[in-house]
């Protein structure tokens, strides 16, 4: 289907090696590391999460709306549809999408850097509460040949999204902030296990 995401994630305990071995291997660089700022839109009623859908407007090295719609496995992977198109202004198209009645329902910031690898999307992402590789391709196979090839734990992968990890830690964890945010979190010393995840790259 167009506009279809087909992803896994892998919790990392050394994001900076597997790195080095993307460039060694002669992993094309397609965005060095950014900081990228998100804002989760829904209803005042949560129409939008309760039916598994995500209407989010990014600021990294463009403005990008992207609306994601429900999951479903696939060959192990994580598949949903997706729309995602450069908007020319964020705080227009913020302005917007309230005029239309949507409101911000959390904000969410990570640092991310992009490498292409054999028909593979890698991004490795430096989240408030972890560091996380994500593997999206055109096929399930294309992902689970490269996690093998860069010697990733396919048992150990993660099929939540990074604001179903952040939820499933705050119903751990007793917290009570809205924003996935690195000030959110700069006093606080998330373990794995707080997530329900354990790191792909090591035994």
């Amino acid at each position: 289907m167009k506009y279809q995401e087909i992803e896994v994630k892998f919790y990392l305990e050394h994001l900076d090696r597997l790195q080095a071995q993307l460039i060694e291997i002669g992993a094309e660089l397609v965005q060095p590391r950014t900081h990228e700022i998100n804002l989760r839109f829904d209803t005042p009623s949560e129409e939008l999460s309760s039916s598994y859908r995500v209407l989010r407007l990014r600021q990294d090295t463009d403005a990008r709306m992207t609306y994601k719609g429900p999951g479903e496995l696939i060959e192990g992977t994580r598949s949903r549809q997706e729309i995602e198109f450069v908007v020319s202004n964020f705080h227009a198209a913020r302005a917007f999408l309230e005029a239309l009645g949507f409101q911000v329902s959390m904000e969410y910031e990570k640092y991310r850097t992009v490498y292409d690898l054999d028909h593979v999307h890698v991004t490795l992402d430096e989240m408030p509460y972890g560091k996380f590789c994500e593997l999206e391709g055109e096929t399930p196979q294309h992902i689970i040949n490269l996690s093998q090839r860069l010697g990733l734990n396919w048992e150990r992968r993660v099929l939540d999204s990074y604001t179903m990890l952040f939820d499933r830690l705050k119903q751990n964890q007793g917290l009570s902030m809205r924003d996935l945010t690195f000030d959110n979190f700069s006093e606080l010393n998330i373990k794995p296990d707080m997530l329900m995840v354990q790191a792909a790259d090591s035994a």
